[in-house]
């Protein structure tokens, strides 16, 4: 018969000792999990639960210290609904040890008036043994406390259940050692957490920079940013659309890489001159009220000529007689400035952004064969060799030096980008904005990619980004289009191998347009130093400066035109906020000042004679009084 030997001391001791071993072993799985981890709100949870599987507790809380702020805040309570609460530091048991720096560990937290049992009553928990150490960095300095609640029963007695034990100094060593590894790793993820905040804020002010250079674009980063993660976000489920991309997965930090590429694919715009770049009409406004000026001094020199040509009949043979003749005068009169107002017109149209219409060129070729007199006795030609080369643009409002301007902002981009120190998770961000202007057939610029050797990701910006300029009401040189009419604008591109089909089915499908629905606008009023809708005559300083070295007829104009002319060029210098080049400023002056010469003679030779008339008048009222 064998003997039954009870369990001795030795046992005791032995089974102990196991137990501080696995707990040992698991601070360093701790660490290892710990270390693995880089997002600071999964941190937390990993911290939290292996805290609690290490000392034993029914749930734990994790408190960091906000020193600026006087608070102490945790992500996550477990097993409450509450996913962040705030504590002034001194408040509570918490609170307590992150103003201390002690220890506190007690049996019952109801005996201790500290403990604030509104949590309690809410949840119908019962809070009784609680441990709550303090976190300390390497200096020693207060960065959080660990809290551990309700010591439970080691696995196999009463998995799960609340002992009515308290937590133990091994239990407060593991602690603080598991507290000083959180320390350092959380320390870690909150800097990481500012180094994103400081680039993600780096990227905000870059789209400011872009925008308030052109406010009529305002928002335009955010949406193409929204949609081209819509269309990535939409590939892994697009079923039957998009078949050659089903495989095609991102990572977040690979959408990451495209918010950021689409964010600041238009940042080359700061690098193309602000007037080019605003360019609404074939001519720029400045121009184009010179044209309508000097049409003003066509149509008086033809008024004045028939006036000469009345009186020299009146003067010759008398108004009796030649009434008809004089009638015949007014006719033909009225008939040259029907004439010269219809051309206006004509050139208004032109000048608009739109194709031209057919036979266009051959008439403005016309008037600019006409000529008029100046007040000088020179013959200048209605429309000048610039204005009738702007006027001929086919499409849109750019001669071709003005759009390969614009088109290298691409460019410009791509040098800006490629000067950040990307980390290796966003090393593409420069190749991914280069590409966004590129097309399937080799077609694009500026490095005329054909098909697979543009990035995926660039190939759905080129669609958001084509999508968002067709819809956008915030244009001044087009009109919004409804969605179903971009979309077939898109697939006779697609048509065209110019962008790719198989990504447009996906965006089409998936309607990933309906996504800007969330996009808040983009308050862009502090943006804009000059008002275009309020101040349509001059946009830029660039105008400005146009207007002052301009070799058009503006001295045929009459002395108000001319004052508007100057006056208005001050105002744009004055409203841009930029320091004019002298010479611009100094003939803009000059203008102004031969304008309004006659003018101000006059006006104080008026004011002399009132000083005067006011002393004789005084003068008199005295007399009359003695």
């Amino acid at each position: 018969m064998l003997e039954t030997i009870a369990p001795g001391p030795e046992a005791g001791a032995v089974s102990a000792l196991q137990r501080r071993v696995d707990k040992l072993s698991s601070l360093l799985d701790v660490a290892t999990a710990m270390a693995a981890e880089r997002d600071l709100n999964q941190l937390l949870a990993v911290i939290l639960r292996e805290v609690r599987d290490v000392v034993e507790a029914d749930r734990c809380s994790l408190f960091i210290i906000d020193h600026e702020r006087g608070e102490i805040w945790s992500k996550i309570a477990q097993g409450l609904e509450i996913r962040e609460i705030r504590i002034p530091i001194g408040v509570g048991i918490a609170g307590y040890v992150a103003q201390t720096g002690e220890k506190v560990n007690l049996a019952d937290v109801y005996d201790d008036p500290r403990f604030d049992r509104t949590w309690d009553k809410k949840t119908g928990y019962r809070t009784k043994a609680m441990l709550c150490v303090p976190m300390k960095n390497r200096d020693g300095r207060l960065t959080g406390v660990i809290q551990a609640i309700n010591k439970t029963r080691p696995a196999g007695l009463s998995t799960g259940k609340t002992a009515d034990e308290v937590f133990t100094a091994e239990d407060e060593e593991m602690l603080r050692a598991l507290g000083a590894q959180a320390s350092a790793t959380i320390e870690n993820a909150l800097l990481n957490d500012e180094i994103d905040h400081l680039f993600e804020g780096f990227v905000k002010a870059s789209v400011y920079a872009i925008e308030s250079r052109d406010p009529t674009t305002s928002g335009h980063s955010e949406r193409v940013a929204v949609l081209t993660l819509g269309i990535a976000d939409s590939v892994e489920r697009a079923g039957g659309a998009g078949a050659s991309y089903r495989a095609l997965r991102f990572s977040p930090a690979e959408r990451k890489e495209i918010r950021y590429a689409s964010l600041l694919h238009d940042f080359g715009k700061v690098g193309v001159r602000e007037h080019v770049l605003v360019k609404a009409n074939k001519l720029f406004p400045l121009e184009f009220e010179m044209i309508k000026q000097r049409f003003e001094v066509i149509k008086r020199n033809a008024q004045v000529e028939a006036w000469k040509t009345k009186f020299g009949v009146v003067c010759e043979h008398g108004q009796r007689g030649h009434e008809h003749a004089l009638q015949g005068i007014d006719a033909a009169l009225q008939a040259f400035l029907n004439e010269a107002d219809d051309m206006l017109r004509f050139i208004t149209e032109c000048n608009r952004p739109t194709v031209l219409a057919e036979g266009g060129f051959e008439r403005l070729h016309e008037i600019k064969q006409k000529v008029y007199e100046s007040f000088s006795g020179e013959k200048l030609p209605y429309l000048g060799d610039q204005e009738l080369e702007f006027l001929s643009v086919r499409r849109g409002s750019l001669t071709l030096a003005e759009r390969g301007e614009i088109e290298s902002h691409v460019v410009h981009t791509y040098k800006f980008l490629v000067q950040i120190p990307w980390t290796r998770e966003l090393k593409r961000v420069p190749e991914i904005a280069y590409a966004h202007h590129e097309k399937l057939d080799g077609g694009g610029y500026p490095l005329k990619l054909p098909g697979q050797s543009i990035p995926v990701q660039s190939r759905m910006m080129t669609i958001s980004d084509i999508y968002d300029a067709l819809t956008a009401s915030d244009r001044p040189y087009k009109k919004a289009l409804p969605h179903e009419k971009a979309v077939d604008i898109l697939y006779d591109e697609a048509k065209q191998q110019k962008v790719d089909k198989d990504l447009l089915d996906v965006f089409v499908q998936a309607k990933v347009h309906e996504t800007l629905k969330e996009v808040k606008p983009v308050p862009m009023a502090a943006l804009s130093r000059l008002d275009h809708k309020t101040t349509p005559e001059i946009t830029t300083q660039a105008q400005a400066k146009v207007a002052a070295s301009s070799t058009a007829p503006i001295a045929g104009a009459t002395a108000k035109a001319a004052i508007a002319v100057a006056t208005n060029v001050a105002i744009s210098v004055q409203k841009i906020g930029e320091k004019a080049p002298a010479p611009a400023v100094k003939k803009a002056k000059t203008v102004a000042a031969i304008a309004r010469a006659p003018r101000q003679k006059t006006t104080k030779k008026a004011n002399n004679a009132g000083n005067k008339s006011r002393r004789v008048s005084k003068t008199k009222r005295k007399k009359g009084a003695r």
